[in-house]
């Protein structure tokens, strides 16, 4: 294993004041809550400014095509802070996922053609990649395919659950081809993609059914040749997921002892009852041990490929049952209204368990852990 150093930088820090100070003023509860009900669930203006005027959208991008040429490191900062202020906004999809597997494919073309607009925020992208069941560690199971005609290429068939697939004007499609898993570029207006927003628990970030009749499609690289592309964005995946989850389990953890504080029961503030204390201990314990998890896994994203599976899953079976336990019991915390809608809790309860199985459930990420750790022992 490869030396570990997890210390921040004073310009990282700053990063991080920045992008706290920012998401502050503009996602707020408030401000969450009427994004929630809106069709695309995010503001664009906002958004805007974010990714361009901040640069959050570049910033892990070559400067080549526009970004600011930092990397993973750096990323991890931004994606802890939007999980810890629930925000709604195409970070996810956009940044990480799409970003990262244009990046990935041998294309130089295509990051010219693509990248550059992500940089800039006037892109949206989408990566339709995942099917029903989960993580696709076995690429032949997918079952959109693609087909190559006189005037180019198609893909047709389903991809559920696409994130931020309902406004995305750029889709890039996992497909298999007569040559095997080879991933597409599909404009989001495209003839032949038609878009179905899902209904989900966590309403703060939107998914939507693709699916595809003979959409006119862009070959991404070499055909066949996306799987070790894929899979290395799926363990990106994987630790972005775990950095918002341990913001989002940093902050209901502030929000629980906060309340202990200022609550008073019998003349005293609940925080100095014994159970309260033991409690608090132990979610304490939980979210710093998840988040060393998940900031080792930005450090091997950036600093240390060989070591990202095993990071990754780490990370986000740590950080998928930390926020999980750290929302439920911040709910138990504040008594009774902890459970209304008013209150904030559920808002980072229903985010705890929707982002607990996005790209592996922590049963998946452990299992697949132990794997890697046999296989190292052999």
């Amino acid at each position: 294993m490869s030396h570990v150093d997890l210390a921040f930088t004073q310009e990282q820090l700053e990063l991080r004041r920045t992008v706290r100070d920012f998401l502050d003023k503009t996602s707020p509860e408030t401000e969450v809550r009427r994004l929630m009900e809106t069709p695309a669930g995010y503001d664009p203006a906002a958004w805007h400014q974010l990714a361009a005027e901040i640069g959050v959208a570049g910033l892990a991008l070559p400067e080549e095509y526009g970004g600011a040429g930092y990397g993973f490191a750096e990323l991890a900062i931004v994606l802890e802070e939007a999980g810890r202020a629930l925000l709604c906004a195409p970070v996810l999809s956009t940044v990480v996922l799409a970003a990262s597997t244009l990046l990935a494919l041998d294309d130089d073309l295509a990051r010219a053609d693509y990248l550059p607009g992500i940089a800039d925020g006037t892109t949206v992208a989408a990566l339709a990649l995942t099917e029903a069941g989960g993580p696709q560690d076995e690429p032949d199971a997918l079952a959109v395919t693609a087909a190559r005609h006189a005037r180019g290429w198609t893909v047709s068939g389903t991809k559920p659950s696409v994130l931020d697939g309902q406004t995305a004007s750029l889709l890039l499609v996992a497909a298999r081809s007569g040559a095997g898993l080879s991933v597409f570029a599909v404009a989001g207006d495209a003839p032949g993609v038609r878009r179905e927003p899902r209904a989900t628990l966590d309403q703060t970030r939107r998914q939507a059914d693709l699916v595809f009749e003979a959409a006119p499609a862009r070959l991404l690289g070499e055909e066949g040749a996306a799987w070790p592309a894929l899979r290395h964005v799926l363990d990106l995946a994987a630790v972005a997921i775990a950095l918002e989850q341990v913001g989002g389990a940093g902050r209901v953890l502030d929000m629980a002892v906060d309340y202990a504080r200022t609550r008073v029961q019998f003349g005293k503030p609940i925080g100095s009852f014994q159970a309260i204390k033991h409690k608090l201990a132990d979610l304490h314990l939980a979210v710093e041990s998840a988040r060393s998890a998940a900031y080792y896994g930005g450090w091997a994203a950036a600093a240390s490929p060989p070591e990202l599976p095993l990071a990754a899953s780490l990370a986000k079976a740590s950080a998928g049952d930390a926020y999980v336990t750290a929302a439920t019991e911040n709910i138990q915390i504040h008594g009774g209204i902890g459970f209304t809608w008013e209150h904030p809790a559920h808002l980072y309860l229903k985010r705890a368990h929707s982002s607990r199985q996005l790209f592996g459930n922590p049963a998946y990420h452990r299992q697949r852990l132990a794997g890697h750790l046999l296989a190292a022992h052999d």
